[in-house]
This record gives structure tokens, sequence and C-alpha cells, in this order.
């Protein structure tokens, strides 16, 4: 019979072998890249679309996005378990159709593709139409008697500008100004059409090039995102957008137009409380795979079952719990081999992950101030006898107090970082202090400082194992990695030597 030692031995070597044979053949023959520089980004962009059927034949149009320059489509997919799928090609464009004869109760249908972005952009086509005729078409969404204040608006803003993007952005400044011109108030207080609409007219009327669009701002990781309304003005071949309340936008983050126009997003006959959210996620993808086969998640069944094949919504979630293995692993070799004392085992994980958010500095500072006020107040619920549960449930509200008066003074005096401070685990943070207050009662002061001393630094150490941008790449692309740290802290787990603070606690003994 083989002994726990070589079992556990054996169990470690089969887990880690399988990890290591699925990495090498993902790397090696479907040819994943194994380092992110190695790669091209790929980003998967998912339409969620929620309604309440009544009962009734339900039909749902969605505007898609169109073919524009910079952007390759890859691959499209659209989830709708029992509803006709169609696509019709509209005045305005084309758009989604779902339709089904009899629904009812909340419903959920998806529409996820898949695109690459380009850095060389083509200059646009210009539609060319005299200045003269386009101002007299534009005066007639203006109401005659705006539009006296509207040409003196125009004419004070063309003074005040050297071209048609300073001119766009200074009639945004005056119309987001909390003191606007006299100008300005009659257009806003007497006019039916919304601010953008008289921003767009105005534009218009000024002899500009512009259009409307509904996009993305392209980011990684994001979840529950609204289509962003901005203007595009053309000044010598070069598009430039506007927000229509800070303004010019400087090109730090990737812009997808998912609508170009004034048609609607979404269209819902035959239900209720419709509402459509967007989520983004990158991924990386070989260059060279991008250009012999578009459709990389359908060629391998590893890939057909791995995380790509999740909602983006869930897959932005697996991101950061991919990370608490490398974490676990940190505290293993920290506390087996080292032999630093945590106040819990894995407290210090969760500790990392809010520092993950909060930044660094920030979470150090943040957790330090919220243990300490709380060891105050635990200290004093300790003298009213009160039962371990209760005492527990009383922290527990003291904690989120505290977190909830240090949001509210950092928001009030301009500090942003310390408004993360509701990313820290609260439950963790009462029993943190729980038990180092018992701890305090039990073994003095100093035995508090080293074990909450050590549970920090464990926590920075795991956080820097964490944040890493390979490792976060390697867990979610290559999740099999789990395995093979499994098979790792198995073996760590066997060890029964000396830590290196015993060896330096007894070195007089050798002497």
């Amino acid at each position: 019979m083989i002994s726990k030692k070589y079992h556990a031995i054996a169990v470690a070597t089969v887990v880690a072998s399988l990890g290591l044979f699925l990495l090498f053949y993902k790397v090696q023959v479907l040819g994943m890249p194994f380092m992110p520089d190695e790669t091209k980004p790929v980003y998967r962009i998912e339409a969620k679309i929620n309604f309440e059927g009544q009962n009734k034949p339900v039909l749902v149009s969605m505007a898609l996005p169109q073919e524009q320059e910079g952007v390759q489509f890859i691959s499209e997919e659209a989830s709708s378990s029992g509803y006709g799928f169609t696509k019709a090609n509209t005045p305005n464009g084309t758009r989604a159709e779902w339709a089904k004869r009899r629904v009812d109760g909340a419903q959920t249908l998806y529409y996820t593709f898949e695109m690459v972005l380009h850095d060389e952009v083509k200059e646009d086509k210009i539609e060319k139409k005299s200045k003269e005729r386009r101002k007299k078409e534009l005066l007639l969404d203006i109401p005659v008697e705006l539009q006296s204040a509207a040409k003196n608006l125009i004419k004070d803003v063309r003074w005040r500008s050297a071209d048609p993007h300073s001119f766009t952005a200074q009639l945004i400044r005056d119309f987001s100004d909390k003191d606007p011109s006299q100008a300005v108030k009659i257009l806003l207080a007497k006019s039916n059409i919304s601010k953008q609409d008289m921003l767009y007219h105005l534009l218009r009327y000024e002899g500009l090039t512009v259009k409307k669009v509904n996009g993305l701002f392209i980011e990684e990781s994001r979840r529950n995102m609204k289509l962003t309304p901005l203007l595009e003005v053309l000044h010598k071949g070069k598009w430039q957008r506007f927000d229509f309340e800070k303004g010019k936008i400087e090109k730090e983050k990737e812009f997808f137009v998912w609508r170009d126009g004034g048609s609607s997003i979404l269209d819902v006959t035959g239900a209720k409380k419709s509402k459509i959210s967007f989520s983004v996620n990158k991924r990386q993808v070989p260059s060279r795979y991008l250009m012999d086969n578009k459709n990389i998640v359908k060629n391998s069944a590893i890939l057909d079952f791995s995380l790509f094949s999740l909602p983006v919504s869930e897959q932005n979630a697996f991101r950061h719990m991919l990370l608490v293995p490398f974490g676990a692993l940190m505290v293993v070799f920290l506390r087996v081999f080292i032999g630093i004392r945590t106040s819990g085992t894995f407290m210090p994980i969760l500790i990392a992950l809010a520092f993950m958010e909060t930044s660094l500095i920030t979470g150090l500072i943040m957790f330090v101030l919220i243990v300490s006020i709380g060891l105050v107040i635990r200290s004093y619920f300790s003298s009213l006898n009160l039962l371990l549960v209760a005492r527990i449930s009383a922290v527990v509200i003291v904690v989120i107090t505290i977190m909830s008066f240090m949001s509210i003074l950092s928001f009030k005096l301009g500090i942003e970082e310390a408004m993360t401070i509701t990313f820290f685990p609260m439950i963790i943070l009462a029993w943190t202090i729980e038990r180092m207050s018992i701890l305090w009662e039990e073994e003095g002061a100093k035995e508090v400082f080293i074990q909450g001393g050590g549970s920090l630094f464990v926590a920075v150490c795991a956080y820097f194992a964490m944040s890493n941008p390979l490792v976060g790449h390697i867990t979610f692309n290559f999740p099999e990695v789990l395995l093979i740290l499994l098979g790792i802290i198995i073996l760590m787990g066997r060890y029964s030597g000396y830590r290196v603070t015993e060896l330096i606690r007894f070195k007089s003994f050798t002497d």
C-alpha cells in the first residue's frame, strides 16, 4: 500500500502534468500566445436586451453597428433560444430582429460580435452641399421666434473661436456653463428640441460638417455600459469628437461607433420594461491566427468549453476570481517556508483583492485606519459583556459606519481614491477586528502587531503577484495553470521542516 507521503506526491504529479499538457496543447497546437506581447487584441462586445413579455407576440428590433474605418469584424452570434432571428436592411442601416409568437415573463436576448481595431484610418467621404442651402434647411428646424437668438449666439461664438473645432468646443462650453448667456437661456427655455439637437442644428447652421454618433469607449472588462452620445465635426479631413457636456475629447481611448445618425437603438413591441446594456471584454489572439482563421473559438472542443464561451459579463467576473489561486500560493509559501504569522489564514488574499481596486497605498491607509478605529470601539463593546454573535454583529455595523463616513469625508475633500473603500470585505474586517481584540487580551499588543503586520505584508506580496499583467493574461487564457498551482500547493503542504523565521530564532543554538 502506498504511504500517504508518496500518495500526495503522485496526486500532485498527475494534476500538474495534466495542467502542463493542456498548456502545451494550447500553445503549440492551437497557436494561442503564452506571452501577451505575441498577440493582437480582439474585443468582444455583447449587447444584452432585457424585457418582460405580456403573453403577446413580440418583435425586438436593434440597430446593428455598420462597417467603419479602422474596425475589422471577425465573428457575430445572436443568442435567442426559441426566437426567430433575422437581419433587416432599412434606410437607417441594418437591424437585428427577434420574433416570437407568444412571450410571457422576463426575457433576455444576446447579440455578440468580435472585432479587431486597426491604427490606419482612411479619410471619410464628405457629403458636398452648398453652405447657403444647408443654412436655409437648418433654419427650418429652429422656431422662427428663436432664430434671432440663435444667430446672435453663433456670431458671438464665431468671434471667440478660430476654426470649426474651437467653434464647437466654445459653443458646447456656453451651453454647459452654470451661468449661461441670455441667448443660451432663451434657446434652452423656449425650444421644444433637446440640448443635443439644438447644438447639432446650430453647428449645421454655421456650415460645419457634423454628425451625431452613439457608441462605446473600448475599455477592458467593462459591464453594464450604456451608449455614449457624441458629436463629430470635420475640419481639414479630420473628424474630431466632442462630448455634449465636456467638449473636446482627446484620443486617449478607442471609441466604437454603434449607431451613426438619429435612428433608435432598440424597439420592442408586445412587451414592457425593455432595456439594453453592453459589455466589453478583451482577449489576446495571435496576429497570424487572425489572418488564417476568423473564428478561433469554434476551432477546438477545448476552446469551445473555455471561459470564452461564457457571456462577456461572466468572463469579466472570472478574471478576478482566477487570480485568487496565485494569492493562495503566495500565502502558503510565506507561511509554510518563511513562517510569517497572519491574522486568519486567507484574509490577506481578500485584502489583496481590495488593494487591486483601491490602489496599494490608499488601501493600506484605509485598512489601518478602519482596523485601528474598530479595535478602540471593540474594546468598549468588551466592557459591555456582550455575547459573541451580538458583538460581531455590532462590530460589522461599526465597520460599515466607518466606511460610509470615510467615503463621505473623502468625497467632500475631493479625495477620489478613498471613495473606493467600499471594495473592502466588511465581514472579514469585522472578524479581523474581533480576532485582534481577543489576541490583544490573551497575548498582548506585541502579538497583535506581529500578526497584523504579517497579514499586511502577505497581502502586499499577494497584491504584487495578482496584479501582474502576465499573471492575469496566463490565468484567464490558460486556466489549466491552476492545476499546476494545485500540484505545487499539495507538495508544499507536505513540508514539515524548519521555517526561515525558526532558523533565525534558533541560530544561537548552533553557535
